[in-house]
């Protein structure tokens, strides 16, 4: 199975990124109670000890709606870095493996994600500390402050390695994802019953939120010790409110399955799979509006609220070379002649 990796080239690169960063923030600010819960889940704070629905109204009792939305803002300040760093990396290792005809296997696609994902998280993981650190402490009883403070009190407190802490569990959790989101895409052809190049947009959504599920799924487990290795601290009260205490990562895992079992490897999941249909659905119409807009700017559709093509338009034209025709059209003496692209030229 192979796939052309293809991006809209009617948009700049500058606008690509904002369309993807902005929908990001947006997806990411409403989805965020679900992502409190389940990194509260998954550390072991006594808000998580009975249950999903349980742990809204714990956080809800002890910190008040505001509770929902810590750490919030670097989660959103990593996102850009974090997105940067991917895309590059990304295209430049899936234009290493492209044949003459733009086209790349489905498993070196797959496999240049995961390799992109470990670089991008390689630099933003310190905002990744910070983040689980501000959201497991009690907003009303805090510790600290905003990103900046986080992360400069760990690093005095604790030292470097502090905010890289559980790192390695990154690249491990990498493997199962990425075996996971092959595994689906190799046989979406058989559940749809037709082939891949067919695929509506609400199909590839639907096929989307599946390999999420299930490579989330098989890598959780190297996220949750992860998570408690990021919070655990001995200068915090209650060890940053972590369930087990461990020295490193291979102890924090025999910790967990001896005193909590298997199954508390994934505790949270339920949380992570509720947040997986909105979360993508609102990253995926956000990101479409946002490149319909860029799309009606830049002259190649008549409104930003609908797809239909400006007139005499040549579509296949990149942003730059469009400006080009536009200007010759606007220095050239027509007379009372109108531009052959309609009023807006």
């Amino acid at each position: 199975m192979v796939v052309s990796v293809k991006n809209d080239t009617r948009l700049t690169s500058s606008q690509s990124f904002l369309c993807a960063g902005f929908a990001g923030l947006f997806s990411k600010t409403v989805t965020s109670p679900l992502e409190v819960v389940k990194i509260k889940s998954q550390v072991g704070t006594f808000h998580g000890k009975g249950g999903f629905l349980q742990t809204f109204i714990v956080i809800y009792q002890n910190e008040g709606l505001r509770g929902f939305w810590k750490g919030n803002m670097v989660s959103c300040l990593r996102l850009f870095p974090y997105t940067a760093v991917h895309l590059t990396t990304y295209k430049n290792i899936v234009h290493l493996h492209m044949d003459e005809l733009g086209f790349i296997s489905q498993w070196r696609a797959i496999l240049a994600g995961g390799l992109a994902g470990v670089a991008a998280a390689l630099l933003t993981y310190p905002l990744e500390v910070a983040e689980t650190r501000l959201i497991v402490q009690n907003c009303r009883q805090r510790t600290y402050i905003g990103a900046a403070h986080t992360i400069s009190k760990i690093y005095r407190n604790e030292g470097l390695p502090a905010l890289y802490r559980g790192f390695s569990l990154t690249v491990l959790g990498a493997v199962p994802f990425s075996v996971g989101c092959y595994a689906v895409y190799m046989n979406l052809d058989k559940l749809w019953q037709e082939p891949s190049f067919r695929f509506t947009p609400l199909q590839n959504f639907i096929n989307g939120c599946i390999a999420a599920g299930v490579a989330q799924t098989l890598s959780y487990p190297f996220e949750t010790v992860k998570r408690k290795m990021q919070a655990q601290s001995s200068r915090l009260p209650h060890f940053g409110g972590v369930d087990v205490h461990f020295s490193g990562t291979m102890d924090c895992f025999m910790q967990v399955i001896r005193n909590k079992g298997v199954p508390s490897l994934w505790n949270g999941l339920t949380a992570n799979m509720i947040k997986i249909v909105p979360y993508f659905g609102l990253l995926f119409t956000c990101c479409e509006m946002c490149k319909q807009v860029c799309l009606y700017r830049n002259g190649y559709i008549v409104s930003p609220l609908s797809y239909q093509p400006t007139p005499g338009v040549d579509q296949s034209l990149g942003p730059n070379e469009l400006e080009e025709v536009r200007r010759y059209w606007k220095n050239r003496n027509f007379g009372s002649r109108e531009s052959p692209f309609g009023n807006r030229w």
